[in-house]
């Protein structure tokens, strides 16, 4: 699955930002993923950009490493169909070399975390990729979005735009988002996890 496709000089890492295209889901919750990786290519000169693996993307260096951002242009549920495609294009040879930023139910408003492999807490976008890239060991950056405390559905409520507040809650945390992912390229997971993961 990896490695098979390359052309030019391989990336050090893939950063995949979940959401959906169009300008209906902009600055709802389910785009954080894609709001991150369009503010790490703002921070490091650049701008996601038509690309051929169903997505837009770019390539940025951070901290002397190759890094490719995306988004994916397939729809959220669809994600894994693109980031075969990006792995491929890009040359990533490992799982651990791939890192999807998403929305995540099971965590409060304004909590991030980082997590290597595991399940998927029903994330069907998480499904997608690791049906399309055989394995569940990618990096994750999880941005909390609250489950609903009504009876809106979890779909429905990840499609809405959040209130004043809680967007400038969002705000913040993609800016962390953005800060673990340069953690995660120059660092490593391991001490992206310690950095992030214990803040209160």
């Amino acid at each position: 699955m990896f490695g098979r496709d390359r052309r030019g000089t391989p990336a050090d890492l893939l950063v995949i930002g979940l959401g959906n295209p169009g300008a209906e889901y902009e600055g709802t919750r389910h785009n954080v993923g894609a709001d991150t990786v369009a503010l790490l290519a703002s921070r490091h000169g650049s701008v996601l950009g038509k690309s051929r693996e169903k997505a837009i993307a770019c390539e940025v260096h951070i901290g002397g490493k190759r890094v490719a951002l995306a988004f994916p242009q397939t729809y959220y549920n669809d994600s894994g169909q693109a980031a075969r495609l990006l792995v491929n294009r890009y040359g990533i040879e490992a799982a651990e070399q791939v890192v999807v930023v998403h929305d995540e139910l099971d965590l409060p408003v304004g909590k991030l975390k980082v997590k290597q492999g595991g399940g998927l807490a029903g994330n069907n976008g998480l499904r997608s990729i690791k049906a399309c890239l055989k394995t569940d060991e990618f990096l994750r950056v999880r941005i909390g979005v609250e489950k609903p405390v009504n009876a809106l559905k979890g779909a429905d409520h990840v499609l809405k735009r959040p209130s004043k507040k809680e967007r400038e809650e969002l705000d913040v945390v993609v800016q962390e988002a953005a800060d673990a992912v340069e953690v995660i390229a120059t660092d490593g997971v391991e001490r992206a996890m310690e950095r992030f993961n214990r803040r209160t």
